[in-house]
């Protein structure tokens, strides 16, 4: 077990909030989009979750740390958040199956943190006025030098980021001699995904976000997935295009989150920026085709433009969000492409949306 001292640190909104708090993982400074997750459980799956790169992460749970963290537990090969902020942060666990302390993680993975903050307040605070830009820092105190470092922090509107977590090289995931062979458009792909199609015989290979439909046609798959990731949806022309493609060829296709704007995008639905989002493992949507509800992991900033979707002859509603109507589903209409906005690999969080693998299997066949 690791101890070690807690010295002040800072957190500092874009809006001149401003909170105090202790020094947690690693002694430095680090910037980001704040954003806040509801997950009560699962803390070592949202930091390596691609899709929270660039994110400094709130986590609503007063306990962070407390169960250790365990090598088997990690959706990517690094931790992705920017940085964190908790009320506890527990590097004592109380897990033997655990490898080491968070404190220890964050060290070796460079991740700084602020603990001792009080996230009721900073969470309502968010949730009034909006995702913004944010800097955590245990080195330097002085506000006016952490406005500067602030103020040259890009908006997350407009960023293209899921080349930057994406694969460098295709890879193969599964058992080579598997009954199917799907193609996965890597923007920031969890690894709870590929292991969902392990289980259901299916052998993947994992292609770069830019690679084109032409390319990982020439492996010959019997369907294409379309993963989640980071960044703006309306700043990846070169994912719609593939996208395009992959339903102009009458391919079985699958997408999940920014895969899901990406089908959308390819039939002419805008995607928007969300004032805060959706993230958490407790988020109720119905599928309104089989008129069913189920209880769904979460993590977007964007979101699909209901209007346009409701508007649009290509495709159709399959789910929608039972807090907000946002939309959750959507499938074009005479072709086997269908798309879900949330996370039915749901890593952690509830398996009540498992069977959208088996819907996309059914396909294949």
């Amino acid at each position: 077990m690791s101890t070690f001292e807690k010295i002040p640190a800072v957190l500092l909104l874009e809006d001149g909030t401003v909170f105090h708090g202790k020094a947690a993982g690693k002694i430095g400074t680090t910037t980001g989009e704040i954003c806040f997750n509801t997950g009560m459980t699962g803390y070592q799956e949202i930091f390596t979750d691609p899709s929270y790169y660039r994110q400094i992460m709130v986590t609503t749970n007063a306990h962070i740390g407390n169960y250790g963290i365990s090598d088997e537990e990690v959706e990517s090969g690094s931790v992705k958040i920017a940085g964190l902020v908790c009320k506890n942060f527990t590097s004592n666990y109380s897990r033997k199956m655990a490898d080491e302390s968070i404190q220890e993680y964050y060290l070796n993975e460079n991740v700084v943190a602020i603990c001792d903050v009080d996230t009721r307040q900073l969470v309502r605070h968010i949730r009034d006025k909006g995702a913004m830009n944010g800097i955590i820092s245990s080195e330097t105190l002085d506000l006016d030098e952490l406005k500067k470092k602030l103020s040259e922090v890009p908006s997350m509107a407009g960023l293209e980021l899921s080349s930057e977590v994406s694969t460098r090289e295709p890879y193969f995931y599964g058992n080579p001699e598997a009954t199917h062979r799907v193609a996965v458009l890597d923007l920031g792909v969890k690894k709870n995904i590929l292991r969902n199609f392990d289980e259901r015989d299916v052998y993947c290979k994992v292609f770069p976000a830019k690679t084109t439909f032409e390319e990982m046609e020439q492996w010959n798959p019997q369907g294409y997935f379309i993963s989640n990731g980071p960044g703006d949806p309306g700043a990846m022309p070169y994912g719609v295009d593939t996208v395009k493609k992959i339903v102009a060829a009458e391919k079985p296709m699958f997408g999940i989150c920014l895969g899901h704007q990406m089908l959308a995008q390819a039939n002419g639905i805008s995607t928007y920026k969300m004032k805060n989002g959706h993230r958490g493992l407790n988020h109720p949507v119905k599928n309104i085709i089989k008129n069913h509800c189920e209880v769904t992991s979460q993590n977007h900033g964007f979101a699909v433009n209901p209007d346009e979707v409701k508007a649009s002859d290509k495709v159709e509603i399959t789910h929608i969000n039972l807090n907000d109507g946002t939309i959750e589903g959507i499938r074009v209409k005479g072709k086997n492409a269908f798309s879900v906005q949330y996370h039915p690999e749901s890593s952690p969080g509830p398996h009540d949306s498992r069977y959208l693998f088996d819907d996309f299997i059914a396909m294949l066949k």
